[in-house]
């Protein structure tokens, strides 16, 4: 897991923009007030891999040009590339080499294909990389579980998190992706060590019109409830001050915090 310094480190900003104009945009707002910038599929069909190092280089460097600088390859502490490899193993360990050579920190593979294939990708990782597995997305809810035909017992969706959890460990990924309703079951059974990124992120003053998202916390439950990580998107791009709202994220961050140091 990475140096978590302050409660801004915390947190994971995704870049779900459909071109790299308005993605640096926020790169250059949101630098020095969040912990990672998680590139998603959107941007990264429009941009291609090279946007990892722009990011990484505008992010550490202050370099507000759209090019990568000359013989830098950029640090690993502010890029979480967010694919969901979902393919056979071979694949998979290929596309997670190529990520290796743009020093991304974490990825992301779906649980669906089982151990063996998540133990054959968590194998390639280097050291320097971080697997999490995708448990549940926070925008599917137990309705939706039943209409995809999951076996009963697995409609629930902290019993199928907590399944699938406890196999990626087994599998030797890094952690997990789940939703804070499940951060602190997943904490108990699986140990501290183990990293919990949890995204489905709504500030109390924060009001999302038309929200996909089914299993949503605040950040203050997220964290109190074990969450290492927070993705938290549009509270802070529907903000007029979107460097603000990750103030106002990081000061919930930080009384979450204080509130377990208490505790233990």
């Amino acid at each position: 897991m990475l140096p978590l310094k302050e409660p801004k480190d915390r947190i994971i900003f995704p870049l779900d923009f459909p071109e790299i104009n308005s993605a640096m945009r926020y790169v250059e707002i949101l630098k020095d007030h969040i912990g990672l910038f998680k590139v998603g599929l959107e941007l990264f069909v429009r941009e291609g891999p090279a946007i990892l190092r722009v990011i990484s280089n505008a992010s550490r460097n202050g370099n507000k040009s759209h090019l990568p600088v000359q013989g830098q390859t950029g640090g690993r502490e502010k890029i979480f590339l967010d694919l969901k490899f979902h393919d056979i193993p071979e694949t998979v360990k290929r596309a997670l080499r190529s990520a290796d050579v743009y020093r991304v920190n974490f990825i992301t593979i779906h649980c669906d294909e089982g151990k063996d294939m998540m133990e054959s990708i968590a194998e390639t990782a280097s050291e320097r990389i971080k697997v999490l597995a995708i448990t549940l997305l926070t925008s599917l809810s137990r309705e939706g579980l039943k209409e995809m035909g999951m076996r009963e017992d697995l409609q629930d969706p902290l019993r199928l998190v907590l399944h699938r959890a406890k196999i990626a460990k087994s599998a030797g990924c890094a952690g997990v992706v789940c939703s804070g309703l499940e951060a602190e079951y997943v904490k108990k059974e699986l140990g501290e060590d183990f990293i919990v990124v949890t995204p489905g992120i709504r500030p109390s003053w924060s009001i999302i019109h038309h929200d996909d998202q089914k299993r949503i916390t605040t950040p203050f439950e997220a964290i109190k409830a074990g969450a290492d990580y927070i993705v938290v998107g549009r509270p802070i791009t529907a903000s007029k001050d979107p460097a603000d709202a990750a103030r106002r994220i990081a000061e919930e961050i930080e009384k979450a915090l204080d509130l377990k140091r208490k505790n233990v």
